[in-house]
């Protein structure tokens, strides 16, 4: 009988396999939007890239916790102009070719655009395997190497095994200032005051004709929320017409950083959707009587841990729209603080209101080679919650990717700043009326 057919070859764990040692130029750690858009842009701008990842899939929240929504892209108004470009449009060309995977909610404030989490899944995948990204899933970072200044290495655990990567430039992307903090840089956490997250819920076999205002549906989240047992007592359903689908964020639960804590949340913000769908079965029977649940997201985090920055964003200078020397995004999102458990803090600015994020806040004080982008910035509560959301943070990873680009084996601290401000201008200058090429 030849070896092929023998059922397999023993083996026995005798010494530690040594890490897989992987190396590149720019290494991004996360994977979702704005991790995305940096890893990405490197890529275009030739540089060789590493996407790391724990979860097994790329996308990060925008994939696996169903936000459905792009939200910051616009400007205020409900025919505003884009905010954002880079892979932005690329993903409004791709998504909007298929009215069932892309819908442009225009107003009453803004311009969002609902989308197809499948799809947006797909369009990251397809796009990174056709630049030649190294993409590292399912890779739990445990420590980082320093030396002075510099990042050098980060040490992943993964099922398959360790893996060492080595790079020139570091973004941290992972939402939870992971590099940056295990890399021994100063980062900020909560004081007392908590940010609570959404456990996404989408139902299917909805009908759509019965559809609830998004009045109409707080009303009855707050009317019947204690009868039901939900925390939340307002939220929203987004539907793209004709799908026959909603994706529902009515849930709020708490998103610590302790990990047997953060397990047990998972399950409660899942319990906590049943009863938001059964409390919505119950006010709105032609709409969802007869829906099922589709999937439930991945607890869906607005904030955690951040990285203390060269500057601090304020809420003071996102109300004012200050314009800084060193911007790198801007956008007109109201300020959207989910701080108690009810509800949230919903501030609305005007329709010719824009604010700006500044490099500064990007870069971890200390650090030459590592640059964060999304929701680990340095911003205080109220101000991230103005820039955490998938517009600027777009434009974030742009900036991340561009900085590193131009600092190369030097310090982002150093950079050629009006090379920066040319080469992402088209994210911080001008009017772009994108939305219409669909209406």
């Amino acid at each position: 009988m030849s070896s092929t057919t023998s059922g397999g070859t023993r083996i026995v764990r005798r010494t530690p396999a040594p890490p897989r040692a992987l190396s590149g130029d720019i290494c991004v750690v996360g994977a979702g939007i704005a991790g995305m858009s940096a890893a990405i842009e490197a890529a275009r701008l030739g540089r060789q890239v590493i996407l790391v990842d724990s979860a097994p899939m790329l996308g990060g929240q925008s994939v696996g916790a169903i936000i459905a929504t792009f939200c910051g892209l616009f400007s205020n108004g409900t025919h505003g102009f884009q905010l954002t470009r880079g892979i932005a449009d690329d993903i409004l060309d791709s998504l909007g070719a298929d009215p069932r995977t892309l819908y442009y909610r225009h107003g009453p404030h803004t311009v969002v655009v609902y989308y197809d989490e499948i799809a947006l899944a797909r369009w990251f995948e397809t796009t990174v395997q056709s630049l030649g990204i190294t993409v590292l899933l399912g890779a739990t970072l445990r420590e980082v190497d320093r030396a002075g200044p510099r990042v050098t290495t980060l040490h992943c655990a993964t099922r398959y095994g360790d893996v060492a990567i080595s790079a020139t430039g570091f973004v941290d992307a992972s939402g939870d200032a992971a590099l940056t903090y295990l890399a021994g840089f100063e980062c900020r956490e909560p004081d007392d005051a908590r940010v609570f997250g959404t456990q996404m819920v989408v139902l299917e076999n909805i009908d759509e004709a019965h559809a609830p205002t998004r009045e109409g549906l707080a009303a009855a989240m707050a009317e019947h929320g204690e009868a039901f047992g939900v925390r939340r007592r307002e939220g929203l359903a987004f539907i793209i017409p004709g799908s026959g689908v909603a994706a529902l964020n009515v849930t709020h639960v708490e998103t610590p950083l302790d990990p047997v804590a953060a397990s047990a949340n998972a399950l409660e913000g899942k319990s906590q959707a049943d009863r938001a769908v059964c409390l919505l079965k119950h006010a709105f029977p032609a709409c969802f009587g007869p829906a099922r649940v589709r999937a439930y997201g991945l607890p869906g985090i607005r904030q955690t841990r951040w990285i203390a920055g060269t500057h601090q964003l304020t809420a003071q200078e996102v109300i004012a729209g200050t314009r800084f020397d060193d911007a790198i995004a801007r956008t007109a999102w109201p300020i959207e603080l989910h701080d108690h458990a009810s509800g949230h803090h919903w501030h609305v600015f005007d329709q010719d209101h824009i604010h700006y994020i500044p490099l500064r806040s990007l870069i971890p004080a200390g650090a030459d080679n590592l640059v964060a982008a999304g929701r680990c910035i340095d911003a205080d509560l109220a101000a991230l919650s103005s820039v955490r959301v998938m517009g600027p943070c777009i434009a974030m990873g742009a900036a991340a990717a561009h900085a590193l680009d131009l600092a190369g084996a030097g310090s982002t601290h150093q950079i050629d700043l009006g090379a920066l401000k040319e080469r992402i201008k088209h994210n911080v200058e001008g009017e772009h009326w994108r939305w219409k090429k669909t209406t």
